[in-house]
């Protein structure tokens, strides 16, 4: 009850309204009403006591549901608080802890747009990195032939006359029209050869300029059979018999000659070569022959051999003849040499019915 400062305040009520009862009793009992009724007079202090009870009671009740309704407020305040959504959590906790420091949310990498840097610049390749365009003009050809360096050596004997109907001999030639087999030369089979003929080829810078296919290529060398071409070449690239010497690269000068070392007798002799230069700069709507009649050139190998020389035409069978004279019986070279100094999409060379007769008159 010390405790309890409602009750302190409750007991002076209920002591006076005891004394009051008291004194109403007395009155009571001294009224003459009551006096013959000793009954009605216990029922009606009963009463009284009651009344009095209930109003002590209901005065404590009241004050308790104030201090009960003023708990059950804060509570009622807490659970609310406690009962908040997510959001308002962070904002109490915000309140309560001045500590805690808010993480800004991150936002995704995506949503960032980066600034567009411009290209980088782009790098001009050296003139020599690319090989020349089969469709770009070829550089013009020069006005005479390229003349062979001079060598130190005996002076050249004049070139042999020979009577305007000159009576020649045999073909002295061995596998001169090339029916006569072929072999692989060092066993490469890019290197398939007539037999009896040798082949040799430049490599190194071709001199002609600086591009980075400025340089001699290994031909290939075919010994080809009528019934390997197709049928509207067969005539055209077989002059004698049933074969044909095809040399060629694709996109590569080359430089190469075939020859025959043959035993002669003093005399003058005639060598005679049919040579198709099929020097294709383009394919676009058929072949397309280059334009530069420095595209293609021939020589003769010989004890009096010739400078480079041009051909007629490309896309033709060309004939070219020569004459050399030796005053003693001896062993010499014979043949012929031919180069393409640009990187034609088809560098090709096709040969056939060659011939070394003596001049009989």
């Amino acid at each position: 009850m010390g405790d309890n400062p409602q009750m302190g305040r409750l007991l002076p009520i209920i002591f006076c309204q005891a004394c009051d009862r008291v004194e109403l009793e007395d009155f009571v009992k001294q009224t003459c009403f009551f006096k013959n009724y000793n009954f009605r007079w216990h029922f009606f202090l009963l009463l009284v006591l009651l009344f009095g009870t209930v109003a002590c009671q209901n005065n404590t009740i009241t004050e308790d549901e104030n201090v009960q309704a003023t708990v059950d407020t804060a509570v009622s305040l807490t659970v609310t608080a406690q009962d908040a959504p997510d959001a308002n959590d962070e904002v109490a906790q915000v309140t309560i802890s001045p500590t805690w420091t808010a993480v800004p949310t991150e936002v995704p990498a995506t949503a960032t747009v980066a600034a567009t840097l411009p290209p980088p610049p782009t790098s001009t390749p050296p003139p020599t990195s690319i090989p020349i365009p089969t469709n770009t003009p070829l550089p013009t050809a020069t006005a005479s032939p390229t003349a062979i360096p001079p060598t130190t050596g005996p002076t050249q004997p004049p070139p042999p006359t020979v009577p305007p109907e000159p009576i020649l001999g045999g073909n002295i030639l061995v596998n001169g029209s090339f029916e006569e087999g072929w072999y692989h030369l060092n066993g490469a089979p890019e290197f398939q050869l007539p037999n009896n003929w040798n082949l040799s080829f430049d490599s190194g810078p071709t001199g002609f300029g600086s591009q980075s296919w400025d340089k001699w290529f290994p031909p290939e060398i075919r010994v080809l059979p009528r019934f390997q071409l197709p049928d509207n070449e067969r005539d055209l690239f077989v002059r004698n018999g049933e074969y044909t010497i095809k040399a060629f690269k694709g996109n590569g000068p080359i430089s190469l000659r075939l020859t025959q070392d043959i035993a002669l007798q003093p005399g003058t002799y005639r060598l005679t070569v049919h040579v198709y230069p099929d020097l294709v700069a383009s394919y676009d709507g058929g072949k397309q022959f280059s334009s530069d009649p420095g595209a293609g050139e021939i020589l003769f190998v010989s004890p009096n051999g010739t400078g480079w020389m041009l051909f007629s035409a490309f896309g033709t069978w060309n004939t070219f003849e020569h004459l050399f004279t030796i005053d003693t019986a001896q062993t010499v070279q014979v043949g012929v040499g031919m180069r393409g100094r640009y990187a034609l999409p088809s560098n090709g060379f096709f040969f056939d019915d060659w011939s070394l007769q003596r001049v009989e008159n």
